[in-house]
Order: structure tokens, then C-alpha cells, then sequence
């Protein structure tokens, strides 16, 4: 350490010497070495923090972690007294802005856990913009496990900023990409993406620091994320990570990204610590009472809607036959359009409550203002593969603690809330689980194990998992890429299918099919399917006029199946000039269709970028069902002889399904057929349905199947 150092750290008073080296004497042994690191820090102290003057006191806490309190905040703030800036400065957060940024600067990795409501997604990423973090081309990256917060906060940030959102602040989803090269300093943008970034730049040297935001929520992108930062900080020191959370496990999140040597040896005094920084920073927000059921609700619908009603009529001093009609009552879930999605935002009608119906993407990232009431069910839509039946369930399942504390959290932003849990409190104290099972050991894992190949991690089963996925999941995805000619006998991508795969930022059976598409002659076709397969639904679903829907669809059905008819439904939409009206008669979502057309110019983008003819089937549907075919025959049933109720068995695991009444094919019961997709509910259900040759099979993949008496296909 330089003299200058030495002088710095000879500046302050002797107690709080003494209590710095008391503390980090108690964590770390008080090495003479480690002693000078301190010093280091300290003088770094005084070269960060922007705005202000005072250095955070540092205090022991019981357990020898360090507790920061910052100064006071200035008067001088050099953003003025504008109502956001008002806004800012009162969220809690505020109060940790010097301390999370000396963490950042003297740790490679920190993990803020802040309460819901504590402005940390929103705070964080300018305070680091603030700080210098962006400086010199680099950028500052805040990852979220879901679009419709990367797309909230982005817009929230810019607003706050007073920057036009797409320029100094943007955002990255799939398919979308709102930022400005040169230009944007904070970037928002899903786990996903951030992982696909990679394959261009493996080491993600555009990135000063990454922000893995809503860690807790586990899901399959951020755990793989996770494990590979944790690799990149070994050849880039210098990068920043900060994993945040309301209710992740620190200490858990602190051993796995703990990389310090155990041999006692420490690192240039220039280089961050290799510990974890751990900051807990309270939430904002009024006091939140909960209430329980005294006995276990037998239908949780029927009990959320008279909770609901219940609420509104002791609060409202109206009549009860009206009481409904002054409901303003608003879904929230990932599949609706922007425009929908933003009516949570708005203001209520004068006169009107705002009720938000909303799936467990209302727990997390997004901070719905006004909130009072909190109904929880108990449960979510989870998804659950089993590798043994290869069918990934989408089932109702009860929540975590972790959940139903953010949950409640929604409540008691403006004043005292009120939560109520549909679910006895013995349940929530002896059965609930403390915290979800993660994605990674619950999902299909053939896109995770192509992406990590992509990457050159051959060593799958040896890489660093947050949470080790399940060997009989990993074994299937090895199978499944193996059969569709991604990976070769040494289990590496092959060339130059595996490689032109992994470039797709589809699911690896929609990319097969691509491929497939190009060699048969039907990529047109091929890329408009593959759009309109990641959407959710390009239907309506409204109630009470199911005969109307059924009669519409008619109009566009093919018998060779669902995919067909999507074609169809995609060239008369074209026909209509691309009317909104025209959706509205039909039943279809029109921004949904304008979802797909965008999806299909960058999927023709990338084709274009791969080397691959655009060509047109023109009407011969058999080679388009052979192109599906070849992406999606380990999807392959056979019609079960004499079945009245129309039961398929699956050639894999002859497992029982059956043709969804949303399916084209619903009465039609081809003998033959592949699906894209399996729902559960009373019964498994086969999604997005085409009728097939099964010799098609053998073609598609000699490897995975072969001929057994005539026509019979087997596993």
C-alpha cells in the first residue's frame, strides 16, 4: 500500500481504527496481511461514494458480520427537491446507498436482502450509475426471472432518471431488445437473455457489474446464471455480483459464491474480497395484519371470491346489489399484452375498487401501489417434469413460506394492510415448507444442458449447481439431444446442427424443426409455426360463447391438425390488412398476432444470419408434418385400439393422454399423432396436435425408434 494509503488510514480517529480492526480480527484471524487489506478498503472508501462526504460508521454486530449506518443525507443533493427525488431519497434503501456501494467496491459478490417494498430493484443500479459503475462504456446489468418486471422497472428507472427508456436506461427480453449500443449504461433484461449473451461474449466483459435481482425465486435461467458467474468471477476479478432478494437464504448464497482460498493465502491488495458481503435492508411499509381460516377451505376459488366480497362490502357503504358493479377488476399474468398489463398501473376509476387478479407474478419485482388487502390462496401454477414418463405436469401446488411472506408484503404500502390466508394457521406454522424446490429440480433440462454445451461446459454433471438437478432429468436431456442429432457420441454439440441449434433462442425441438424446415423446403411455413408456438395462445378464451368459438375455428381447421390450422389462421390475418377488428370477430388475440409477426422477423433474422434458405411449401402439408415431425417425435402416441374415449398412449413410457378439447383433432382421434405440449388436469391432455405417418418416425430417428410388425412403432 502505497503512502498515500498509509496517510488515509492514519486519518481516522483511533476508536474507529480500533473497532475496524476488532471487527475484522473476529472474521478473519487478523493476519497482518489481511490487516493491510483493510487499510485499503479504507483508503478506497474515499474514492467512491458520490454524493457526500462522510464515511459510513462501521459497528460489530453479534454475530461478527459488519453493520453500516450512513451519514446523514445531504442537503446539497446535487438532484435538487423534485417529487421523485423526494420519492427516492424516503425509500429505506436510501439510508444503505454508501454502504451497498463500499460493498460493491470491496466485494466481488454481495447479497442485499431487502424487503419488499425497500426500493432496492429500482435504487440499486442508479446508485451504481451514480457511482462511476458505468463509466467508460461499461454497463450495468439487473436481471429478472420475468418480463413484465424487466419491463416495469426499466420503464420505472427511466422515468426516475428522466431519461427517454431505450436510451441511457433500456431493456433486453426475448425477441425484444430496447437499448441503445454506446448509449445505455443500466440494462434490465430476464436471466434468459443475459445467458444467451454469453454465447457471443462468454466472459460478459461488457458488464462492470451484473445484479441478479428476485434470487429467491430459483428458477431454471438463474440458477444456471448463478453457476456460471460464479465461473466468470474467476477470470474476471474485477466483476461485480450482487445477488438481492426479500427472502432468499443468504448464508446458503454466501457459501456457494464464497471462493476464498482455505489455505490462508490472500489475493492482491488491489482485488476485491473473495467472501461475501451480507446487507439486510428493511422493508417500507405499514404494519400488515394476518388472518387465517379456522378450518380448511374445501374449494379455494369459491373462498378467495367471497373473501373478496366479503372485504369490499364491509368497507363500502353502499347497497349490496351494487356492490359488484363497483369492482374494477383486472388479470395480471405474463401472457397478456403490454397494454392490458400496464391497466394495473393506471389509476382507479373514481368511485371504483381495484381488485387484481393475479398468478404468483404479482410476489415478486413489481410494487403495486395502493395494495391494501392481500387474498392468498395457498397455491401456484407450478411446473413439475417427470423424466421416468417424460411429461412436464403444470399443476396447482401449495406455496412456501418464503411466498406467502411476499405475498403479504404486497399489502401495507400506504397504510395498515391486511392479509388473508386461506389456509388454517397450523398449516402455515407445522406443514408449509420453508422454502420452494427450485426450478432445476423439477424441469425438463434439455434446454439447460444445450445451453451449457453451447458454452463449452461439457462436464455437465460436474458443474457447480446452486441446487444439483436430478441425475435421471439430466440423463433424459442427454437422451433427447442425442436422439435429434445436437449432441454426438462424446456427448459435444455436433456441426453444424448442435452449434445452429444453440443459436436459436427457441426450445431445442422448435429449433430442430427449423432446421428440418430448411432442408425439406417449408421454412416459411416452419417459422411462422415456431412463432405462433411461443405465445401462449393466439385465441380469446371468453366464457359463455363456446359454440360461437367453435364455429369460428371451423373456419380455419385443418385434418391434418393444430399446426396446420395456425397457418391458416396466420394467412387470413395477413388477408384482413392485420385488423384489430377483424381479431375481435374471429376470436383471436390481435396482440398476440402482432407478438407472432415480430417473433417471425427475428426468426428470420437468424436464419438469414445461419446461412439458411427461406423457401415455401407452398400447400403440401405432408412435408411441413414431416419437418414437425423430425423436431418433436419423442412427442409420438398411437391411438389405443377399441378406445371409446379416444385414449393415446405415448410410444416413450406408454403413458395414458388425450387430445385437448382446444385441439382441431378433439373429435377426430387420427391414429397416429405428435403433440407439443402435455396439460394435466383431471386428465393429461395433449397441446398443439398433428396427425403423423408413423414411418415417419423411423425416418426422423432410426436412432430412438424402429419397426416391430408391419406399421407398429417401437421405443
Amino acid at each position: 500500500m502505497g503512502q498515500a494509503g498509509q496517510n488515509e488510514f492514519l486519518g481516522l480517529t483511533s476508536r474507529t481504527k480500533a473497532q475496524a480492526q476488532n471487527v475484522f480480527s473476529k472474521q478473519n484471524g487478523g493476519t497482518e496481511e489481511e490487516t493491510r487489506l483493510l487499510h485499503f478498503t479504507y483508503y478506497k472508501m474515499s474514492q467512491f461514494w458520490k454524493p457526500g462526504t462522510e464515511k459510513p460508521q462501521i459497528l460489530d454486530d453479534e454475530e461478527g458480520g459488519i453493520l453500516f449506518f450512513s451519514a446523514p443525507p445531504s442537503s446539497s443533493s446535487r438532484f435538487g427537491y423534485s417529487s421523485i427525488e423526494k420519492q427516492r431519497q424516503r425509500l429505506p434503501v436510501y439510508k444503505y446507498r454508501n454502504a451497498i456501494l463500499y460493498l460493491v467496491e470491496t466485494h466481488a459478490t454481495s447479497i442485499i436482502v431487502g424487503e419488499t417494498g425497500s426500493g432496492k430493484t429500482t435504487q440499486i443500479p442508479q446508485y451504481l450509475n451514480e457511482a462511476g459503475w458505468a463509466e467508460g462504456g461499461r454497463v450495468i446489468a439487473c436481471t429478472q426471472p420475468r418480463r413484465l418486471a424487466v419491463q416495469a422497472v426499466a420503464s420505472r428507472v427511466a422515468e426516475e432518471m428522466g431519461v427517454k427508456l431505450g436510451e441511457e436506461v433500456g431493456y433486453v427480453i426475448r425477441f425484444e431488445d430496447l437499448t441503445k449500443p454506446g448509449a445505455t449504461k443500466i440494462k434490465f433484461l430476464t436471466d434468459g437473455v443475459l445467458l444467451r449473451e454469453m454465447m457471443d461474449d462468454p466472459l460478459l466483459t461488457n458488464y462492470s457489474v451484473i445484479m441478479v435481482d428476485e434470487a429467491h425465486e430459483r428458477s431454471l435461467s438463474t440458477d444456471i446464471l448463478l453457476g456460471l458467474l460464479k465461473k466468470i468471477q474467476r477470470r474476471r476479478p474485477e466483476l461485480r455480483i450482487i445477488i438481492s432478494s426479500a427472502t432468499i437464504e443468504a448464508k446458503t448464497m454466501s457459501s456457494f459464491f464464497n471462493t476464498r482460498r482455505a489455505n490462508g493465502k490472500t489475493v492482491e491488495a488491489i482485488e476485491p474480497r473473495k467472501d461475501p458481503a451480507i446487507l439486510s435492508v428493511e422493508g417500507r411499509g405499514f404494519n400488515v395484519q394476518i388472518h387465517y381460516l379456522e378450518e380448511p377451505a374445501s374449494d379455494y376459488l369459491q373462498a378467495a371470491v367471497s373473501t373478496v366480497l366479503s372485504i369490499h362490502d364491509q368497507s363500502f357503504l353502499d347497497p349490496a346489489p351494487q356492490h359488484c358493479s363497483r369492482l374494477f377488476v383486472l388479470p395480471l399474468y405474463s401472457g397478456l399484452s403490454r397494454a392490458d398489463q400496464d391497466l394495473i398501473f393506471s389509476p382507479t376509476p373514481r368511485g371504483k375498487r381495484k381488485v387484481i387478479v393475479s398468478t404468483n407474478i404479482a410476489e415478486t419485482s413489481l410494487t403495486l401501489e395502493g395494495i391494501v388487502y392481500v387474498v392468498d390462496s395457498g397455491f401456484s401454477k407450478q411446473r413439475f417434469y417427470n423424466p421416468i414418463s417424460d411429461i412436464e405436469n403444470l399443476v396447482v401446488a401449495p406455496i412456501s413460506k418464503a411466498s406467502a411472506r411476499q405475498r403479504a408484503g404486497r399489502a401495507g404500502r400506504v397504510r395498515s394492510g391486511k392479509c388473508y390466508r386461506l389456509y388454517t394457521e397450523e398449516y402455515f406454522v407445522n406443514e408449509m415448507s420453508a422454502e420452494g424446490i427450485p426450478e432445476m429440480q423439477r424441469s425438463n433440462l434439455v434446454s439447460c444442458v444445450i445451453q451449457l454445451k453451447a458454452l463449452g461446459i461439457d462436464n455437465i454433471l460436474g458443474f457447480d449447481w446452486p441446487a444439483s438437478p436430478a441425475p435421471e432429468a439430466m440423463i433424459r436431456a442427454l437422451e433427447v439431444l442425442y436422439s435429434l442429432g445436437i449432441i454426438d457420441d462424446d456427448a459435444k454439440l455436433t456441426s453444424p446442427i448442435g452449434f445452429q441449434v444453440a443459436e436459436i433462442p427457441l426450445d431445442p425441438m422448435i429449433s430442430k424443426m427449423i432446421l428440418s424446415g430448411s432442408l425439406l423446403g417449408c421454412l416459411e411455413e416452419v417459422i411462422t409455426i415456431a412463432a405462433i408456438l411461443s405465445v401462449q395462445s393466439i385465441w380469446v378464451s371468453v366464457r359463455g360463447v363456446q359454440k360461437e368459438m367453435d364455429e369460428v375455428k371451423l373456419r380455419f381447421a385443418a385434418a391434418e391438425g393444430d399446426h396446420v390450422t395456425y397457418l391458416n389462421v396466420y394467412k387470413a390475418f395477413l388477408q384482413s390488412g392485420k385488423s384489430s377488428q377483424w381479431c375481435y370477430k374471429n376470436f383471436i388475440n390481435y396482440h398476440a398476432m402482432r407478438k407472432v409477426m415480430e417473433t417471425r422477423e427475428q426468426l428470420k433474422r437468424i436464419t438469414q444470419r445461419l446461412g439458411i434458405a427461406l423457401k415455401s411449401c407452398e400447400r403440401d402439408t405432408q412435408v411441413l408434418r414431416k419437418a414437425i415431425t423430425t423436431g418433436f417425435f419423442a412427442n409420438a402416441c398411437r391411438l389405443e385400439a377399441f378406445s371409446q374415449a379416444g385414449m393415446y398412449k405415448t410410444i416413450k413410457s406408454s403413458q395414458e393422454v388425450y387430445i385437448h378439447p382446444s385441439s382441431v383433432l378433439f373429435r377426430v382421434n387420427p391414429k397416429w399423432v405428435i403433440y407439443n405440449s402435455i396439460v394435466s388436469t383431471d386428465r393429461h391432455y395433449m397441446r398443439n396436435v398433428i396427425a403423423i405417418d408413423p414411418s415417419w418416425l423411423t425416418e426422423a430417428a432410426p436412432q430412438f425408434y424402429h419397426h416391430q410388425r408391419g406399421e407398429k412403432v417401437a421405443y
